[in-house]
């Protein structure tokens, strides 16, 4: 059996996030290089990945629609990547029900409620907003799936 070689690399606006990235897959062992960048602006060359992932962080980007053309010109023809993230519209029954099997201390509990409700949801898209957005960057092929408080954009170049 024939092993691919394969690298991770990893991509944070943060250096504080970059570096516990570091420390902590040199302690798990893991082989991976982060770097600090913006995902509008990526520091890698064109057609560098087979696969993108972005997770939890896409509501977050000041530009968002900047983000998928590098997200486009980064992936190699035919590699895929992923959006994962938050959806505006998810009930707030759910995201209590995500929340309370989390297994967080009661103020924790209350803490996290509060920042979904009133800061990710509103910076979170609707599958529609996101569709629109995945669409226009001109990937071959995209689908926005749905789940209980969030979304997966697939797409490939």
């Amino acid at each position: 059996m024939t092993v691919t070689p394969f690298r991770v690399t990893g991509l944070d606006i943060g250096k504080t996030f970059v570096e516990l990235a570091r420390k902590n897959a040199a302690q798990a062992g893991v082989r991976a290089e982060f770097r600090e960048g913006n995902a509008s602006q990526m520091p890698f060359a064109a057609n560098s990945f087979d696969l993108l992932v972005c997770r939890a962080a896409f509501k977050n980007f000041s530009a968002p629609e900047k983000a998928l053309a590098e997200m486009r010109r980064v992936l190699r023809p035919g590699g895929t990547g992923v959006i994962i993230d938050l959806r505006r519209d998810a009930p707030m029954t759910e995201i209590k029900r995500y929340v309370d099997g989390s297994h967080l201390s009661a103020w924790n509990r209350l803490f996290t409620l509060l920042t979904f409700r009133f800061m990710l949801l509103k910076r979170a898209y609707t599958k529609e907003q996101l569709e629109k957005m995945v669409d226009a960057a001109g990937f071959r092929k995209a689908e926005v799936r749905t789940n209980e408080i969030g979304m997966e954009a697939w797409f490939e170049k």
